[in-house]
């Protein structure tokens, strides 16, 4: 809490308060700081024990922490030069500098070899969860609870057996002011610094800067500041416009500067908050260079700017103008890049957004249905709540019901001795997406459906149900009536599962693919201005798509790795072999064929050649694909190829 630095809690104090709160549960008022006294009521509500043994808490396996990094590989890639960086100014004071994500989950970690042994005694190590519902009172689950740097020293700690540690962290948030994850400075409590807090806040927000940047690089950006020589330093504000002047990002500094809430992302335009209009801006962005501008609030106060433009941007400009139009400004409205079919699936989904209506999607395996979720749940209410995606399909039977329900410890052979809560718990208070939920065999079918009936689940070998509460979305690209009438699936489940079913375009028939080729090449070559070749373009907006849009991200994640440095289109050279041979026979001239035998020539004709060109490596050729192995399975029974 931060209230350490200028108020550190007398130690007879502190253990007053904990004899009250391991005596009574609870600490009087005034006793200790009310921030602190808040973290450990909502401890308590959490159901720990200040001493003793913890309950079984979740953690990541192997897999599960590659693909919580994939998710955050944005997040990771710009905070890991940084943790690189604060690892070295603090190197050899038995520390460590940690990320973690939006739910609690640590990411990774850099640190001295002698602190990090004790560390990992107490589960500080990556794909371990310290949100405030396993771990207490602690700077990372704190920072995230409050949305607040925080400061836990020693015996500030809820959980007795985190007394050893002092622990500083600073929240990360994304352009729009919502949380991403924290960054943190954990130590021994001998070596606590008063200083600390100041450097791991800069830190993060010298990350918040670079994911600004690296998001609004190719639109209209204005640094301000209320000093000329504060532009350009880790203190100026960021903002982010439409081309017609709607805000589209601004980080803690610009809404603090500007009288702006993390919500007034793109429901304000500029002419809101200062006394300037977008012929100014556009003038001094076409003028370029690095001399600041006055600008003034509307209150007559002064402040200095800066305007930058990508050049894309400048282009759109000068050719054309833009219609004034509101923008809704959540991670549903980035989903909804002009196509028809999207358009209706985002509105349909908005208008159930916080409404007890369970979402189904279908689509074609790698149509962007987890993405989708997600994007669901982030502009939902829920969206400080856990995202938890369990992928049906992948888990073999003989663990699933474990993954989901949780078990107690001594379950089964092979069970951790602590147990563990299982994904539904995990999701308590967020949002749980089952993929590929036509793939979940029958008998856990039964059991969900009972922990959707009573709102409540009971873990594997027994034990007292817990209540949970969660928003529940699904996905299949299975045709789940048909699945039904062949006795693969429940009805009652059917139903309850079946409160709105959104269907996704496949890649083929959308009509916004260059608009999703210039994000995912935002996404995956940050700060580069990246196109394909003219008669590329053209080639990849004729072919199939199989993999739909993970083929294609896969594709444009190799092109990218094989540009030289400053080259800035992609073409046939920098494409797999067997992409760019299937996008070469797509260019060229031929017969309209039926569309159902055109497509699966296609996809016969694409998988085929992918597993040829593996050499029967089953795996690279999924990855090639753009689509997990087990749908490849499938894919070649149904064409006959296994």
């Amino acid at each position: 809490m931060t209230h350490a630095i200028a108020h550190r809690i007398p130690a007879a104090r502190l253990r007053a308060a904990r004899r009250q709160l391991l005596e009574q549960g609870d600490v009087e008022d005034g006793l200790i700081a009310p921030d602190l006294q808040r973290s450990w009521q909502r401890s308590a509500r959490f159901g720990l024990a200040p001493s003793g043994r913890m309950p079984g808490a979740p953690h990541a396996s192997g897999p599960q922490l590659v693909r919580a990094l994939d998710h955050q590989r944005e997040l990771v890639a710009h905070a890991r030069p940084v943790m690189e960086y604060l690892f070295d100014q603090t190197r050899d004071t038995d520390s460590m500098v940690i990320l973690a994500d939006a739910q609690g989950m640590l990411l990774q970690s850099l640190g001295d070899a002698s602190f990090v042994d004790r560390a990992q005694r107490v589960a500080l190590r990556p794909g371990a969860n310290w949100h405030e519902q396993w771990r207490g009172t602690n700077a990372i689950g704190t920072a995230l609870a409050d949305a607040a740097p925080a400061v836990v020293h020693a015996g500030e700690h809820y959980l007795e057996r985190n007394g050893f540690l002092t622990c500083t962290a600073a929240p990360i948030a994304d352009p729009c002011g919502r949380v991403l994850g924290v960054l943190d400075i954990s130590g021994d409590h001998r070596g606590y610094h008063r200083h600390t807090l100041a450097l791991v806040r800069s830190a993060a927000r010298m990350i918040e800067h670079r994911l600004f940047d690296t998001r609004h690089a190719a639109g209209l950006r204005v640094r301000l500041h209320a000093q000329p020589e504060g532009i350009g330093t880790v203190a100026e504000g960021l903002l982010a416009l439409s081309d017609d002047g709607w805000i589209t990002g601004a980080d803690a500094a610009a809404r603090s500067m500007l009288g702006l809430q993390p919500g007034d992302c793109s429901a304000r335009t500029i002419e809101h908050v200062l006394q300037l209009g977008m012929d100014a801006l556009w003038s001094w962005a076409r003028q370029g260079g690095s001399a600041p501008h006055v600008a003034r609030r509307h209150d007559g106060s002064v402040l200095w700017l800066r305007v930058e433009a990508g050049r894309t941007v400048l282009a759109l400009q000068t050719t054309r103008p833009v219609p004034r139009v509101a923008m809704t400004g959540d991670p549903l409205a980035a989903l909804d890049s002009g196509d028809a079919a999207m358009h209706a699936a985002v509105d349909r989904a908005r208008r159930v957004l916080d409404k007890p209506i369970a979402l189904l999607l279908h689509g074609e395996s790698g149509v962007g249905k987890e993405v989708f979720a997600r994007a669901v749940h982030a502009s939902s209410a829920r969206r400080d709540g856990p995202f938890v995606a369990v992928n049906c399909a992948a888990l073999p039977e003989s663990l699933i019901e474990a993954e989901l329900f949780g078990y107690r410890a001594g379950a089964f052979t092979g069970a951790s001795r602590e147990g563990a809560p299982g994904r539904i718990r995990e999701a308590h208070g967020g949002t749980l997406f089952l993929d590929e939920i036509g793939d979940m065999p029958l008998a856990m079918q039964a059991r969900l459906l009972r922990v959707l009936q009573d709102r409540q689940v009971v873990p594997l070998g027994g034990g007292k149900p817990v209540a949970v509460d969660f928003r529940l979305i699904c996905a299949t690209h299975r045709h789940l009536r048909s699945e039904l009438d062949a006795g693969r699936f429940r009805e009652d489940l059917y139903y309850r599962l079946n409160g709105l079913t959104l269907t996704l375009p496949p890649l083929r028939e959308r009509q916004d693919q260059l608009a999703l080729i210039e994000r995912l090449l935002r996404e995956i070559a940050p700060g580069r201005d990246l196109q394909l070749a003219p008669e590329l373009a053209q080639a990849v907006s004729r072919y199939r798509w199989p993999g739909n849009l993970r083929q294609l991200h896969n594709a444009l994640q190799t092109a990218c790795a094989l540009l030289d440095e400053g080259e800035a289109e992609i073409g046939w050279t920098q494409l797999p072999d067997d992409l760019a041979a299937e996008l070469r026979d797509t260019s060229a001239p031929r017969a309209v064929l039926d569309d159902t035998a055109d497509l699966r020539m296609q996809s016969e004709r694409t998988v085929r050649q992918t597993v040829q060109a593996c050499e029967g490596n089953l795996s690279e050729a999924a990855r090639r694909l753009g689509i997990s192995r087990n749908t490849l399975y499938r894919k070649l029974d149904e064409l006959g190829l296994r």
